[in-house]
C-alpha cells in the first residue's frame, strides 16, 4: 500500500511538473507567434494567411493527428501487464505507414478536389507539409519513451526549440526575401521539422541507448538503434494485441476528436463559407483568442491524461481500486476543475471588456473594423467551456473500458453532426461568429457526457469531484463586480484617447487584484494543493 502510495503521488507530481512546463513552453510559444504574427499581418495578404494557417496548417495537423493520437493514448495506458517494449515499438511504427496513407489521401484532396488558392506554390506547400508530418512520425517511438520516464521537460525542450527555428527562420525570409510568399512558410516549416527530428533523435536517442539510462530502468529492454526500429522476437507476438485494440478503439475516436477541435477549419476549407482573406482574418482572432486556452488548458489535459491513465485501471469500477489511487485520483479531478472554472471565469469576464483594446493594440483598424471585437468577445465565452471540457473529457477518456471507448466513439459522431449542422445555419445567419457558437455547442454537449460518466464512476464513494466546477461565493460575487466595473470602464474611456485608455487598463489591474483577492479568501483549499504540487516538487523524474 505503502509502494502504491508513493507511485501515484509520483506520477502525480510528475503530472503537475509536466503541465507546468508545457505551461510554460505555450507560454513562450504564444508570445513568440502573437510577436510574429503581429509583424506578419502588416506585411502579406490576408490571403496568404488563409493559406498558410488554415489550409496548410490543417493538412499537417489532421495527419498527425489521425495517425498518431490512437497509438499514443493505447501505449500509453497503464495495464496490469508489465510493458513488453518490443511490442510496443512494433505497434508505434504503424503510425508510419498510416501516415503515409492519410498524407497521400488528403494530399490529393488539397491539389485536386478543394477550391484552389492563387497563391503560388500552392502544390509545394501541400507536398512539404504532407512530408513534414510523416516524418515526425517517425520520432514516436522516442516520445512514448520520454513519457512513460516522466521525462517532463524534454517536450518543452523539443518543441520551444523547433518553434524558435521556424520563427526565426520566417521573419528573416519575410525581411530578405519579401517576394517569395509562401515558399518562405515552406521552408520554415521544414526546418522545424528538421530541428524537431535532430533533438529527439541526436541527444534524447543518445540518452536512451546510454548505460545510465539502462541502469536506472532496469524493466527497459531497447539497448541499441536497431532496437527501436520494428522486428520480431522468437518468444513473444509481433504487438501485443490487447494494446492493439486498444488503438482501435481510440483510432475512430481520435479522428472524430480532431474533427470535432478543428471543426471549424474544416467547414472553411470544405464549404467554402469564407473567402482566404476572411479565413486569415478569422485565424488570427482564433488564434488570439486561444492564447490562454491553449498556453493552459492544453498541458494539463496532456499531463493529467497520463497521471490518470496511470493511477487508475481503465475500465474496472471503483470498488476494485485502491483507495489510495481513488482518492488522490478525486481530489486531483477536482482541483484540476475548480482550477478551469476559476481560470475560465476570470477570462470571460475581463476578455469582453478588453477585446477591443487588445485587437486595436495587435492589428489597428484591420482587426477591429468589422466582426472583430464581437468574435473575440464570444470567443472569451467559449475559452471557458474549453477549460471545462478539456478537464472532464481527460478523465473520462484515461478511465473509459474498450467496450465504453468505442460507445464513446458512436456519441462523438451525434457531437460531429450536431456541430456540422450547427456551424452551416449560424455562419450564415451571423457568418464567423456562428463558428464559435457551434463550437460551444458541441462542446457544451461532451461536458454533459463526460460530467454524467464522472458522476457515476464516483457515485458509490464517498468523493464528490464535481463540486470542483462551482467556484466561491466570494469569487462569484468578485467576478460580477468586475464584470459590471469594467463593461462601464470600457463605455466611457475605451479607446480613442490614450490617457483615457489608460484608465482603462487601471480599472482593469484593479478589478484582477481584487479577483485575486477573492480567491485567496475562499479558494484555500485549491491554493494550497497548486502550492504543494507545483512548488514543492521533490525528487524530479528527469
Amino acid at each position: 500500500s505503502s509502494l502504491r502510495m508513493n507511485r501515484a503521488e509520483r506520477v502525480l507530481k510528475s503530472a503537475a511538473t509536466g503541465a507546468s512546463y508545457n505551461m510554460l513552453l505555450q507560454l513562450s510559444f504564444r508570445v513568440v507567434t502573437f510577436l510574429m504574427n503581429a509583424y506578419v499581418l502588416r506585411h502579406i495578404s490576408g490571403e496568404l494567411l488563409g493559406v498558410v494557417n488554415v489550409r496548410l496548417t490543417l493538412l499537417y495537423t489532421t495527419i498527425l493527428f489521425v495517425s498518431r493520437e490512437a497509438f499514443r493514448k493505447a501505449c500509453l495506458t497503464r495495464t496490469d501487464d508489465r510493458i513488453q517494449w518490443r511490442q510496443t515499438i512494433n505497434l508505434l511504427w504503424f503510425t508510419v505507414p498510416i501516415g503515409l496513407v492519410t498524407a497521400a489521401g488528403l494530399s490529393a484532396v488539397w491539389m485536386f478536389v478543394l477550391r484552389q488558392p492563387s497563391t503560388d506554390h500552392y502544390v509545394w506547400g501541400v507536398l512539404a507539409y504532407s512530408l513534414a508530418a510523416v516524418l515526425e512520425l517517425c520520432t514516436e517511438p522516442l516520445w512514448v519513451i520520454a513519457q512513460t520516464f516522466l521525462y517532463v521537460r524534454l517536450k518543452v525542450a523539443v518543441e520551444a526549440a523547433a518553434v524558435l527555428v521556424r520563427c526565426l527562420v520566417t521573419v528573416f525570409l519575410l525581411v530578405l526575401m519579401p517576394h517569395w510568399g509562401l515558399m518562405t512558410f515552406i521552408i520554415a516549416h521544414l526546418a522545424f521539422t528538421a530541428v524537431y527530428l535532430l533533438l529527439y533523435f541526436g541527444p534524447f536517442g543518445l540518452h536512451v541507448m546510454s548505460a545510465e539510462f539502462q541502469r536506472r530502468h532496469d524493466d527497459f529492454t531497447v539497448g541499441s538503434w536497431f532496437d527501436l526500429l520494428p522486428h520480431s522476437h522468437a518468444a513473444q507476438p509481433f504487438i501485443n494485441w490487447k494494446q492493439a485494440r486498444l488503438a482501435i478503439s481510440f483510432f475512430f475516436q481520435s479522428f472524430l476528436k480532431q474533427f470535432l477541435t478543428e471543426g471549424e477549419r474544416y467547414v472553411m476549407t470544405f464549404f467554402a463559407v469564407l473567402s482566404f482573406g476572411e479565413q486569415g482574418i478569422y485565424d488570427v482572432i482564433n488564434n488570439l483568442g486561444s492564447l490562454v486556452a491553449r498556453f493552459i488548458f492544453q498541458p494539463v489535459e496532456e499531463s493529467f491524461y497520463v497521471f490518470f491513465s496511470q493511477t487508475l485501471h481503465r475500465g474496472v469500477p471503483y470498488h476494485n481500486q485502491t483507495q489510495t489511487s481513488l482518492r488522490v485520483a478525486s481530489e486531483t479531478l477536482y482541483m484540476l476543475l475548480k482550477f478551469a472554472s476559476l481560470i475560465g471565469s476570470i477570462i470571460l469576464v475581463f476578455g469582453y471588456s478588453y477585446s477591443y483594446l487588445l485587437l486595436q493594440l495587435y492589428g489597428g483598424e484591420k482587426l477591429t473594423d468589422g466582426a472583430g471585437p464581437t468574435l473575440l468577445r464570444w470567443y472569451c465565452v467559449y475559452v471557458l467551456v474549453i477549460a471545462l471540457n478539456g478537464v472532464t473529457e481527460c478523465f473520462v477518456l484515461a478511465t473509459m473500458s474498450n467496450k465504453e471507448v468505442d460507445l464513446y466513439n458512436r456519441t462523438m459522431v451525434g457531437f460531429s453532426v450536431l456541430f456540422l449542422l450547427s456551424a452551416l445555419f449560424f455562419t450564415h445567419l451571423v457568418s464567423s461568429v456562428g463558428f464559435i457558437w457551434a463550437n460551444c455547442i458541441n462542446m457544451m454537449a461532451r461536458i454533459a457526457h463526460s460530467v454524467h460518466f464522472i458522476h457515476k464512476y464516483y457515485s458509490g464513494t464517498d468523493y464528490s469531484p464535481l463540486k470542483g466546477l462551482i467556484p466561491s461565493w466570494q469569487v462569484w460575487v468578485s467576478l460580477v463586480l468586475s464584470f459590471i466595473i469594467t463593461s462601464q470602464s470600457e463605455l466611457h474611456f475605451c479607446c480613442d484617447a490614450q490617457v483615457a485608455t489608460v484608465y482603462h487598463i487601471a480599472v482593469g489591474v484593479c478589478c484582477v487584484a481584487v479577483t485575486a483577492g477573492a480567491i485567496l479568501i475562499g479558494e484555500k483549499q485549491f491554493i494550497q494543493f497548486g502550492m504543494k504540487r507545483l512548488f514543492n516538487i521533490g525528487s524530479r523524474a528527469d
